[in-house]
């Protein structure tokens, strides 16, 4: 048994989790054994207290970009805490806040140049829509403050963030939201049969609607239109090709922000460091997190084109928003660290070298009935399960509760993958691991995957 860092049991830990510590987003377990207790990380690899491994295909939460038990990200944590803990960014700087705002505006696309930082993907999410506000009325259209998202898309969980998020069952505990919010298509071009096999036509018409969305609602109402390069929620939508380059058409047109949420696939996740710069356009502000520290502290960061930032702050206006830890010293340390990693190892030029291997080792799935689709990009991808793989029949709720949440979650992570099996939108498995792995580790999720979906084949 794995020896645990402080003075408790496992037990012990085990029963203070399950009696005091409230879990996200799954319900509370009823028995503490039932708590699994994660204690160590190294690489790609997890460790429970029972010294049981697991291969971390989901890097934490689409997070670990570096992988586990990076020491040199500690140390520069720790030299920071010792030199200068913490200081809020109200008026003053602290030295890795500054330096790490230089990095990120010389990585992002275009002229975007001005870095304010949050704590997480829903703070920088939600401070997007707020600037969006402040900007327009700001140029004198004060008008201008809906909103556009795509369906089943998730943008987080602060009010703001909620009410952009376009999945209705995560809502409806919490309304009323936060009014002026549309939805739109998303590009889940399995689930587009009308579209034939035509990608790119299905990516034009999708644009459209984006366009039409915004003449409904008048474009003089119109602010923004929140994306992800690729969609998490649903399971991995892709953009069409030339589907960017038509929606930033249409911003344009309309004079409406593009705001790129990078929450998941900044930093790697697709070979470059934004999303934007794999599909090739230039949002007006982009939202990150996660992978910004490789989750090594919390930190989120909004980034702004030049042109928005001048608007808000001339005339000695200014931008009348703020967290008490937004750059927070010791996050900056480690983000500035991750990205040392990132250039040292070529992390993202190995996403770039390995992610068709990753992609064909994955479609070897497909010969199994339950298995419909595999979708995705760079070292991000779907799954999705069926029924009827000609007709492609989906799971009832009933089914998708039995088969997707009690048994393949739970078959996976006893067989050593921990990945998310997610049923918002249509079920899937969603994998995004460390970008340090390659062909062994692909493989070692696909063999865990086969036997697992095909004895969830046979609980249909």
């Amino acid at each position: 048994m794995t020896q645990l860092a402080g003075n408790r049991t496992a037990a012990q830990t085990k029963a203070a989790a399950q009696k005091h510590l409230w879990m996200h987003f799954v319900p509370q377990p009823t028995e503490a054994e039932k708590v699994p207790l994660m204690v160590r990380g190294d690489g790609a690899y997890i460790y429970d207290d029972e010294g049981n491994r697991y291969l971390d295909g989901l890097a934490g939460l689409f997070t670990v970009q570096v992988g586990h038990g990076r020491s040199e990200i500690a140390q520069a944590m720790g030299r920071q805490a010792e030199q200068l803990a913490f200081f809020p960014l109200w008026g003053y700087a602290n030295e890795p806040a500054a330096e790490l705002a230089e990095r990120l505006a010389a990585l992002a696309p275009g002229d975007i140049n001005k870095v304010f930082f949050t704590n997480s993907g829903s703070e920088a999410v939600e401070s997007a829509w707020k600037l969006a506000k402040q900007y327009f009325k700001a140029i004198g259209k004060p008008g201008k403050h809906k909103v556009l998202s795509r369906n089943t898309a998730y943008h987080g969980t602060t009010h703001g963030a909620l009410s952009i998020t376009g999945i209705p069952e995560i809502k409806e505990d919490f309304e009323p939201l936060v009014p002026s919010t549309h939805r739109i298509p998303n590009t889940n071009f399995y689930r587009a049969p009308e579209h034939g096999q035509n990608e790119e036509a299905f990516g034009a018409w999708a644009a459209r609607e984006i366009e039409r969305m915004i003449m409904a609602e008048g474009p003089d109402t119109v602010a923004a239109v929140f994306l992800e390069p690729v969609q998490n929620s649903g399971g991995c939508f892709p953009p069409p090709p030339n589907y960017f380059q038509a929606v930033r058409e249409i911003c344009d047109r309309h004079d409406v922000l593009l705001v790129s949420d990078e929450v998941i696939c900044g930093f790697g996740r697709l070979g470059t460091y934004f999303g934007a710069e794999k599909f090739g356009f230039i949002p007006d502000i982009m939202t990150c997190a996660k992978g910004l520290t490789s989750g090594y502290a919390p930190m989120g960061a909004m980034l702004a084109r030049d042109k928005i930032f001048d608007a808000v702050s001339s005339d000695g206006s200014f931008f009348k928003h703020g967290y008490t830890f937004g750059g927070h010293p010791v996050a900056a340390a480690a983000a500035l660290a991750n990205l040392d990693i990132f250039e040292r190892e070529g992390l993202n030029q190995n996403v770039l070298d390995n992610e068709g291997a990753f992609r064909s080792t994955l479609e070897k799935l497909l010969d199994l009935p339950i298995v419909g689709d595999v979708r995705g990009d760079g070292y991000f991808y779907g799954i999705e399960l069926v029924k009827d793989k000609a007709t492609k029949e989906t799971f009832t709720a009933e089914e998708s509760s039995r088969v997707l949440k009690d048994f393949v979650s739970k078959r996976l992570f006893a067989d050593g993958l921990y990945c998310r099996a997610d049923d918002r939108g249509e079920p899937v498995i969603q994998l995004s691991p460390p970008l340090i792995i390659g062909g062994n580790e692909f493989n070692e999720m696909e063999q865990i995957l086969r036997g697992a979906l095909t004895d969830a084949w046979t609980k249909l």
